[in-house]
């Protein structure tokens, strides 16, 4: 008897608390509603409603801008920046909470690229996976950068070192021809894999001084981390533009980039050991022209790299190669 007692003041206390946990949960809800509404209906998105006043800010599109889900989204930013007022130069929409710009016009384009404030490259989750904030692609401006670029210049692209590589261009070119040649007698060729066969050839070659056969395991495994990590990089991630999903990592961006990054080390770190015996075996020797990973053991004083940045700007490198090639394809 007196449990049931017990258990029916129970129930009657919990009819009595609903009322009042309604009363006070509608107003919540009818202010959160507004809030959403407000930032959803600001002019450039919810991003930009966290701009200082103070500041001028261009012109934008209230709402989602769904834009860039289409096949041209150059073509639908610019048709959407023309039709705002005052947007024909420069107009503002918001992918979560970052903000974006779409400057139409070559003018406003190049004050842009030349301006200081966006001397920096957004670091995305995946890029800062993969190790590419300590390489030259999103490394912040500053000292390291520009020795960075320092290097780079000096070894892959002045005159001694694009002439030198005049005969490996040339083979390689030679065994496209012969591919290309193939198809005259009755096979398929398909352009886009000649190319990046050609591609990750030079890369390699440039890059760790050795050539991989696609057919070998070795070959097969760095063709393989290599595309995973295009794919990593190209990919839209919704966790660089809301902070929430990031941590949940919905997309398995972060889990594929630790899985990639514990491959790449192994593959690279084996590499410059490879280079480093042999640079202690060629003590005495004359000095021959040497790769990549040569010259970035050669550096020494504050130029000097630690293991994990090499790894990270040979990696960039062999990325950017293959970025640079797909979309030529």
């Amino acid at each position: 008897m007196d449990a049931t007692l017990s258990t029916t003041t129970t129930q009657d206390s919990l009819l009595f608390l609903l009322p009042s946990a309604a009363t006070l949960l509608s107003p919540l809800l009818t202010v959160l509603l507004v809030a959403v509404s407000l930032l959803w209906l600001f002019p450039g998105g919810p991003a930009w409603a966290f701009v200082s006043r103070s500041r001028a800010t261009p012109p934008g599109a209230p709402g989602l801008v769904t834009a860039l889900a289409g096949p041209a989204a150059h073509r639908a930013l610019a048709s959407l920046s023309r039709s705002l007022p005052g947007g024909a130069a420069l107009s503002a929409f918001s992918v979560g909470l970052t903000r974006l710009v779409v400057a139409s016009q070559p003018d406003t384009a190049r004050e842009l690229l030349a301006s200081a404030a966006f001397a920096d490259r957004p670091v995305k989750d995946a890029a800062r996976g993969l190790l590419f904030h300590r390489a030259m692609g999103f490394a912040p401006s500053g000292d390291y950068w520009r020795a960075l670029r320092r290097i780079s210049s000096a070894y892959l692209f002045s005159p001694r070192s694009v002439a030198a590589a005049g005969p490996r261009r040339a083979a390689i070119g030679e065994r496209m021809l012969r591919d290309l040649l193939s198809g005259a007698a009755g096979r398929e060729v398909v352009m886009r894999r000649v190319l990046h066969a050609a591609s990750l050839d030079h890369v390699m070659a440039t890059v760790f001084g050795a050539r991989y056969d696609a057919a070998s395991p070795e070959g097969a495994e760095l063709e393989e981390m290599v595309k995973e990590g295009y794919d990593l990089l190209g990919m839209f991630n919704w966790g660089d533009h809301l902070p929430l999903l990031r941590w949940l990592d919905l997309q398995g961006v972060r889990r594929r980039c630790r899985s990639l990054v514990g491959r790449v080390n192994v593959f690279v770190a084996r590499i410059i050991e490879e280079h480093r015996h042999k640079k202690d075996d060629a003590i005495g020797e004359p000095a021959a022209a040497g790769d990549f990973v040569d010259v970035l053991l050669g550096l020494d004083g504050e130029e000097k790299l630690s293991d994990s940045d090499m790894i990270a700007v040979l990696w960039h490198g062999s990325i950017s190669y293959e970025m640079r090639t797909a979309r030529m394809r």
